[in-house]
């Protein structure tokens, strides 16, 4: 099996262990440190995350770079490039330890609502995520240039054992009886580990060299150049994910911010299930456009993909609007209460609704990137996200986490809209036949799932046996109708194809 093969399969291995584990290891978190100790911890880290903005996207550069340099042969180039980045990232490094101290004497007037002693504990946690932000950025090039390389298997490895040996960690450190500073500094040793593995197999296994031969200003814009899109996208990035918790931070108690940050844990697991389908099509989106294909042949392709997308985030969708409130409190009511579980539901259902178009026509962003048509969506969803940020920060201080979550949906929304006009004005795309044909067969089966699904949610009771029933149920009458109404015969036959493997496995094993 090829690099990238073994590379696609651990993402995978990745997405559904970090998914799993998180849901474990969520409520272990919050029910040790606490709803208000829980709430800085994410915030704090929220915050820092901002001020990661500063690598400016020069981790993909690396990527980029260092595979053109290795294709043309060219050593010198590639020794050159790579100290040219570590001196940038050496000026980034202290300047993230600037901006650090600057705001670390700021911590006691920002976040208002909190009290002394929840004060002292942000500042140490925000000493050490600075610290931990200050070697991570040019220890994380290590792994660009192992993907530079095409070794894929050695850093994607790693990266699971260290989530799962970090995972085990802090449930050892919580069962200790350590807090929110102890589990910060377990992750700056597992950082430090990483970056030092890393490092070795770069230098000692690959003979990567790096070697300052000579230094230009315009290689520098040249680097720059090319990330500069990369970091607009962070910045969108940041404005759906991070900001409502530093806005949360300045207006509200660390209690709100425990339950805004639940309901987006909830809603970014939503995302990943669609983006491991649409992700793997990014290479076969551009074959097509490279091979000139036409708007319908494309709009084709996204309709299989799209369609795939559909059934498997309507049947999470459902499931989460029939019983994720009853999962969300089981999962972490016992420290946010009643009202906390319900608003946590609440928004992490708003971001499921607002995101399933944007993830159901991600074949759409795989063509725009293979046709070098960023610039229009960057700038766009830039611009938006920030709107919203703001409509968020306004009704927040009515609404709270409600309030925040509600201007970043109202966003995405708009933004996906303008974004089908663009498919269809810039790419060609038809998209009135994308959604008639998203629509063909599937939504009769989701509507009749959903209804069945109703009477199902009937069934009395409240604890994790009645839970685990009932979604088991749904799980089974949706699978049943989505295959056998909901399905077209092309899909059908994908899904047979998949599950050949499986059962001949299940004959000779017996």
């Amino acid at each position: 099996m090829s690099q990238l093969k073994k590379g696609a399969f651990l993402n995978y291995a990745t997405i559904i262990l970090t998914n799993i584990i998180g849901l474990l290891m969520t409520p272990l978190i919050l029910n040790h440190l606490g709803k208000s100790e829980y709430g800085i911890y994410l915030t704090i880290g929220a915050l820092v995350g901002t001020i990661s903005l500063l690598d400016f996207g020069l981790n993909n550069t690396i990527v980029r770079f260092v595979a053109k340099y290795k294709a043309e042969k060219d050593k010198v180039g590639q020794e050159n490039f790579l100290a040219t980045t570590m001196l940038i990232y050496l000026g980034i490094s202290t300047l993230v330890i600037i901006i650090g101290v600057i705001f670390y004497g700021y911590i006691d007037t920002y976040f208002t609502k909190m009290n002394p002693e929840e004060l002292e504990i942000a500042k140490v946690i925000f000493t050490i995520f600075i610290f931990n932000l200050a070697i991570s950025l040019p220890g994380g090039s290590l792994t660009g240039i192992c993907y530079g390389y095409e070794k894929f298997v050695f850093p994607k490895t790693l990266n699971i054992i260290r989530y799962v040996l970090r995972s085990l960690s802090v449930a050892a450190v919580l069962l200790l009886g350590g807090k929110a500073i102890a589990l910060v500094i377990v992750d700056s040793i597992f950082n430090i580990l990483i970056i030092i593995i890393t490092g070795y197999y770069v230098f000692g296994k690959l003979k990567v060299k790096i070697k300052l031969h000579s230094f230009s200003s315009k290689f520098i814009k040249q680097i720059f150049s090319y990330s500069t899109w990369i970091f607009v996208f962070a910045l969108v990035s940041l404005f759906q994910w991070k900001a409502g918790h530093w806005v949360l931070g300045r207006i509200c108690t660390p209690g709100v911010l425990s339950v805004y940050g639940i309901g987006i844990v909830l809603g970014t697991y939503y995302g990943a299930f669609s983006t491991a389908i649409s992700s793997v099509f990014l290479p076969r989106a551009t074959k097509m456009s490279v091979d000139n294909r036409s708007g319908e042949e494309l709009t084709d392709m996204m309709i299989k993909i799209g369609r795939l997308s559909f059934i498997v985030l309507m049947f999470i969708l459902t499931a989460f609007i029939l019983f994720g409130r009853q999962f969300v409190y089981l999962w972490v009511g016992s420290e946010l209460g009643e009202d906390g579980s319900f608003q946590s539901w609440l928004i992490a259902l708003m971001i499921m609704v607002a995101y399933t178009l944007p993830l159901v026509q991600g074949f759409g962003n795989s063509i725009l990137e293979a046709k070098n048509k960023l610039r229009f969506k960057a700038v766009l969803y830039l611009s938006f996200m920030i709107l919203g940020t703001v409509l968020g920060a306004i009704l927040a201080y009515k609404y709270e986490a409600i309030g925040m979550i509600t201007g970043s949906v109202v966003a995405w929304i708009i933004v996906q809209n303008v974004m089908n006009f663009y498919y269809h004005k810039e790419i060609g795309l038809n998209i009135i036949r994308f959604f008639k044909e998203l629509f063909n067969k599937t939504i009769f089966a989701i509507i009749l799932a959903f209804a069945v699904g109703y009477v199902i949610n009937l069934i009395p009771g409240t604890d994790w046996i009645n839970f685990i029933i009932k979604s088991t149920i749904y799980s089974i009458v949706f699978s049943v109708l989505a295959y056998n109404i909901g399905l077209i015969d092309f899909e059908k036959d994908l899904f047979k194809k998949t599950l050949n493997p499986l059962l001949k496995l299940t004959k000779l094993s017996r």
